[in-house]
């Protein structure tokens, strides 16, 4: 039973620290929507979304207003569109047209971001899955809230080489397409390793085809929570610094199972999974290198931040399982730079590098996320990059992802505009040294030796 001192307790949490449900997810599958007319798989998507998702943000403000914490998003996430359009589709307008008609519905919903315009491609890709690729850039121009994702590669199947060399073009035409709005398209587009099925945090989230008809998926975050916490914590060991964090996830991690499990009653969708991400905001005091500092470092980057992240990472997985009934997605600590109040003022000193946010992703959720980079970084080079990160995912059994943005127009220096969540970015530096003949080679790497368990 909670007491009166836990009720208090969560009250500061959400008034002063930033505590809040990041996400209430609804999964939706539309392979019942699949048809070999365009026309008719689009009023079925529109039907199904519309049908399925009409209360869920009516859903999500009733749960606000009933409990007092803030639940700052509703989305929605879809079976993957290459697979769904795979037989009505022949040209990348086809493709674009189911875009625009996710746009539409998630806009007659209410819902910020709707995800699932994603291709499943670790291992090959077919001559449909490709045109539906080469689509995204299109499609990011022409919609708002759609979010696009392409699975690279895994650890059981290796790393799609084609398809990281494919993907630096398409992020380099998809930057010069929303280019008046500082390349915002790349921030809605992310290439991953290891992708979860039941991830509800965008860009990356879909609905994996081992999920049933709809599930509920809810992130919850509380990177303020936990900074707070560790405020108290000084002068203590490792070991005790590990049990604060611990306690601190298990009450941050309660609040998202209780969302969760009324997200569920009230639409009558089973529950999935809570996430257990720390996300962090651009808000004052809710950031993950807040937390990195409170722990002894001058800034995040400075020697002993992969080892503080990893331990973040890991005592917040350790606390969160046991306040929630099925735990999943992706479950970490992320750390976009755009998102973060602290690491933008890292980035912007130079105290943090993408080589160094290369070596934390080995610890951490998710990748390299919300970095923006100069407008005229090559293609071969962001797959250069790509391939690092998915290889970091493969070798490790982790989830690891791209979320990268060539700022048209801008350089090392200047600072790319995003608004909302997605913040603001410094315009990092990247290495210029030429990987063209490496990314060009095109094939697959081979999954490790570790990955066959059978």
């Amino acid at each position: 039973m909670i007491n009166l001192y836990e009720v208090s307790e969560t009250n500061h949490m959400i008034e002063s620290e930033n505590l809040d449900v990041r996400t209430i997810t609804l999964g939706i599958s539309l392979l019942d929507c699949i048809s070999d007319s365009l026309d008719r798989l689009c009023d079925n998507i529109y039907s199904k979304i519309t049908a399925y998702a009409k209360d869920l943000v009516r859903v999500g403000d009733q749960i606000e207003a009933e409990f007092g914490f803030p639940v700052v998003n509703k989305r929605v996430a879809i079976t993957p569109v290459s697979i769904i359009g795979a037989s009505s589709c022949h040209t990348t307008a086809d493709y674009v047209r189911i875009a625009e008609t996710l746009d539409r519905a998630a806009h007659d919903i209410g819902v910020n971001f709707i995800g699932g315009y994603s291709a499943l491609v670790s291992k090959d890709m077919t001559p449909g899955e490709e045109l539906f690729i080469r689509s995204i850039p299109e499609a990011l121009e022409r919609t708002e809230r759609v979010c696009s994702s392409v699975v690279a590669g895994s650890s059981k199947t290796g790393i799609n080489m084609d398809v990281v060399r494919l993907m630096g073009d398409i992020i380099v035409e998809t930057a010069h397409r929303t280019k008046e709005d500082d390349s915002i398209g790349c921030a809605k587009l992310v290439v991953l390793c290891n992708a979860p099925d039941d991830n509800p945090f965008m860009a990356g989230a879909f609905l994996g085809v081992t999920e049933g008809d709809c599930v509920i998926n809810v992130g919850v975050s509380g990177p303020g929570v936990v900074r707070h916490a560790l405020t108290q914590a000084h002068g203590l060991n490792f070991k005790e610094l590990c049990d604060v964090i611990k306690k601190t996830a298990f009450k941050i991690t309660r609040i998202g199972q209780l969302a969760a499990e009324r997200a569920s009653q009230e639409l009558h969708v089973p529950f999935g999974i809570v996430d257990l991400s720390l996300a962090p905001t651009p808000a004052v005091g809710d950031s993950i290198a807040d937390i990195l500092q409170e722990m002894g470092l001058e800034s995040a980057g400075a020697p002993g931040t992969t080892a503080a992240l990893a331990m973040l990472n890991d005592q917040v997985k350790k606390g969160g399982v046991m306040a929630a009934s099925c735990v999943g997605g992706l479950s970490g600590a992320f750390i976009p730079v755009s998102e973060d109040r602290a690491m933008i003022e890292a980035a912007a000193e130079g105290a943090i590098t993408i080589e160094k946010l290369e070596a934390m992703t080995c610890v951490c959720s998710v990748g390299l996320d919300m970095i923006a980079i100069p407008g005229d970084t090559g293609a071969a080079t962001i797959s250069g990059i790509i391939a690092d990160e998915m290889a970091i995912g493969m070798v490790n059994g982790k989830t690891t992802a791209v979320r990268i943005i060539p700022v048209e127009g801008k350089n090392v220096g200047d600072f790319a505009h995003f608004g909302g969540l997605l913040g603001d970015a410094p315009v990092m530096p990247v290495n210029r040294k030429d990987c063209s003949e490496f990314v060009n080679r095109g094939g697959r790497i081979p999954a490790p030796i570790h990955s066959f368990k059978n």
